[in-house]
């Protein structure tokens, strides 16, 4: 019985002697944990134009309306609608027949007036011979006079005629004023047109093209002090299609009203575009964009850094000692994905842009910085 007593002491001392073979130091998993990893952004300077959007329209520079100026049935029209034409192409023809019959009448006219007047040329000329002899009396040479008076004014009447109904035949064929693009064809040809017909087709302008749109008093008068023509040398106008894209082309402030609408308290503005490819159309809305020439010179910071909470917007900034500090900021114009920061922030400053929700202030992270994108 002793020796078994023994035997369990003994086992039990050894069993102390492996358990104090150890450090001492109680094992902590939590305190072991690597710092949590983050991405950082470095803040920095970038120039950026302020831009304003405004709702606008496309309108053409000229823009006419086709009519028929005599009377007479359509016999023809000489375009495909839709295509360009140049200024003096031919588009619609009206019947000549019958003012080509009033020029041939009016020239032979003409033709009997000027042998009336020369047959009153030679009278008076006999008359007064007659007259200076003393053989002829003063009431016939006033007589055959005043016939001559009245031959050349027909003549002249007949000339009238003339280019009148040389006028009229002009107008049988309806060219096109201006160089542009035609519409639909409004009267087919077979009908009996005239004045009162209303417009046969419209033409309009395409290379330039006009863009306008309201800017409120109060955008005007913010930028205005130093005059339009600054105004204009000042901005660049963009265009943003239905699509989203933005015009290739930029344009340029030619025009702003000199009137007020009262109903909105806008005034119109006007730009110009050139428009080579057709892109841009009569009628068009478009979006535009109104951008300061020359840049400002501002810090950013990606959009997806800002964080919000009941104190308004800040950051996560990660400082020398790699621990996460809050900064409260102020943000101006989104520039693509980043937006400017006005207040709150230095050049160089370490954002946090990934991992946010994994650390919280005072806590010490492993960042790893990449760079800022656009």
């Amino acid at each position: 019985m002793q020796m078994r007593g023994y035997g369990i002491s003994a086992l039990l001392g050894i069993a102390l002697g492996l358990a104090g073979c150890g450090d001492g130091k109680p094992t902590n998993p939590q305190a072991a944990a690597p710092p949590p990893a983050v991405t950082v952004v470095k803040v920095a300077s970038t120039e950026i134009k302020p831009t304003s959007f405004f709702a606008g329209r496309i309108e053409a520079m000229l823009k006419v309306d086709l009519r028929a100026r005599v009377d007479g049935f359509l016999e023809k029209r000489l375009f495909t609608e839709g295509s360009d034409v140049k200024d003096g192409d031919l588009l619609f023809v009206i019947e000549k027949g019958q003012y080509q019959a009033a020029v041939n009448q009016a020239k032979a006219s003409i033709v009997t007036a000027e042998a009336t007047l020369k047959l009153a040329d030679i009278e008076v000329g006999r008359q007064t011979e007659l007259f200076s002899r003393s053989v002829g009396a003063q009431a016939r040479v006033d007589e055959v006079t005043a016939k001559q008076g009245e031959a050349r004014g027909s003549l002249l009447a007949q000339k009238a005629n003339l280019e009148k109904a040389e006028l009229n035949l002009g107008y049988t064929d309806i060219k096109a004023p201006i160089a542009g693009r035609v519409g639909k064809a409004n009267i087919s040809a077979g009908n009996f047109v005239g004045p009162n017909s209303g417009t046969l087709a419209t033409i309009v302008s395409q290379d330039p093209i006009y863009v306008t749109f309201p800017v409120t008093q109060r955008e005007i008068l913010a930028v205005r002090k130093d005059g339009e023509k600054k105004l204009a040398d000042d901005y660049t106008i963009y265009l943003q299609l239905a699509d989203g894209s933005r015009y290739a082309q930029p344009g340029k402030l030619n025009f702003f009203d000199v009137t007020v609408s009262q109903g909105t308290d806008t005034v119109q503005v006007r730009a110009i575009f050139p428009n080579p490819n057709r892109i841009l159309v009569d009628g068009q809305l478009v979006t535009v964009a109104v951008e300061l020439r020359k840049g400002e010179s501002t810090l950013v910071v990606p959009q997806q850094s800002l964080q919000f909470d009941q104190s308004g917007m800040f950051v996560l900034v990660v400082d020398k000692d790699n621990k996460v500090q809050v900064r409260r900021v102020e943000t101006g114009p989104a520039v693509g994905t980043n937006v400017s920061i006005k207040k709150g922030l230095d050049s160089g400053d370490l954002v946090v842009t990934e991992g946010i929700q994994r650390i919280r202030p005072g806590q010490v992270v492993q960042a790893t910085e990449v760079k800022l994108g656009g």
